[in-house]
């Protein structure tokens, strides 16, 4: 039977990551993924994903957003082409919500770079906006986004290049700890390891059921702005957008022609990773359309393409990333809840100290299991 140090179990953003950092620790590291590499059925896929440091969900993920822009740098770096645009970011709505509220006191807890625009100077430094009277904006000028295919490219190339190896449309049966480690099953026969790390994003409760999470659908959309001028990349920044219609956010045409705008956590629908239906009917649309008519006229055209996504949300929308409770041999992590992609590179740090140490010096106090009950 094949032995590994450590078997990482799903190569999403969180895996890739980690089977980079692994590899090139030295560790012997099989990596398995259910699908092709790249593929679309999860959560590391479409385009574009955000990265910013004023951290409206919470002021203790700065420290780790600080380190993960700095691997992102690393990884690009090496991969020798761009992964990381910085465009400046814009937070807007009312100033007591979420989204402006938990940017400023962030910003503000680390002294991080941040200015704050009433309604009328947004729209007049970002003329592709309508806010109301009583919206104020803030802006970050280290917000941007990582070209998420390019990326997934090289953390899986690196990866390789330092000896790790890959089993891709590999399915795992099962994975039990054991008295020397762990076992895992698979559709290619059994292997063994001193540990695992299960991140399969909304497939990890099928290898490990008693976590408290749930899969919801989400739609990614792409416009045929009608003003395109006023979308263009270096005139349009990143954006999230707190309205009555919801949470909204969105991206600069990256390719001169369409503009990506999606709703945050859409329609909140809870589904099956296996039977999930992927068409995007006229009700996704309605949901994004809502906000970019009233607010963003200018890319308010047609629907070019869309795409579904999956999030795998935790109660409190922090991640989840522990060893599993009484199999200390197995490490569990859900960093998603639809803002994980980020931070992969940083997660790879921790869950491979995780898989090979039982310890990290990243703060992870947040995402442990046992403010569950677990």
């Amino acid at each position: 039977m094949p032995q590994y140090d450590v078997i990482v179990v799903g190569l999403g953003a969180i895996g890739s990551a980690t089977l980079r950092v692994l590899a090139r620790r030295g560790v012997k590291v099989l990596g398995i993924e259910r699908f092709a590499l790249g593929h679309d059925r999860g959560s590391s896929h479409g385009e574009t994903r955000m990265i910013r440091l004023g951290y409206f969900e919470h002021p203790s993920y700065v420290p780790l957003l600080r380190r993960t822009y700095a691997l992102w740098r690393e990884l690009e770096a090496e991969a020798g082409h761009k992964l990381l645009h910085i465009t400046g970011i814009a937070e807007m709505g009312l100033p007591d919500s979420d989204v402006v509220a938990g940017t400023l006191a962030a910003s503000q807890l680390h002294d991080l770079p941040h200015e704050v625009l009433s309604a009328k100077h947004a729209m007049a430094r970002f003329p592709a906006f309508r806010l109301p009277d009583d919206f104020v904006c803030v802006v970050q000028p280290d917000g941007g986004f990582v070209a998420v295919e390019a990326a997934m490219t090289a953390m899986v190339d690196q990866a390789k290049a330092a000896g790790a190896e890959i089993w891709s449309e590999t399915m795992v049966q099962a994975l039990t700890p054991t008295g020397r480690g762990v076992r895992v099953a698979t559709s290619r026969g059994d292997v063994e390891a001193a540990s695992a790390i299960i991140a399969a994003g909304p497939w990890i409760s099928r290898l490990a059921p008693d976590l408290p999470l749930r899969v919801t659908r989400q739609v990614m959309t792409w416009f045929e702005p009608r003003e395109p001028a006023l979308l263009e990349l270096g005139r349009f920044p990143v954006f999230l957008m707190r309205t009555p219609h919801g949470n909204h956010y969105g991206f600069p045409s990256v390719d001169g022609s369409l503009v990506k705008i999606a709703k945050h956590h859409h329609l909140d629908e809870t589904v099956d990773a296996e039977t999930v239906d992927r068409a995007v009917s006229l009700q996704d649309e309605a949901a994004v359309r809502a906000a970019v008519a009233a607010h963003i006229p200018a890319a308010d055209g047609p629907i070019a393409r869309a795409k579904t996504c999956l999030y795998t949300v935790t109660p409190d929308h922090d991640f989840i990333i522990d060893l599993l409770p009484g199999a200390p041999s197995v490490t569990v992590a859900s960093a998603c809840s639809g803002h994980g992609f980020k931070f992969a590179p940083v997660m790879g740090e921790i869950l491979a100290d995780l898989a090979i140490s039982r310890r990290t010096a990243h703060d992870i106090g947040r995402f442990r299991l046992s403010r569950f009950g677990c």
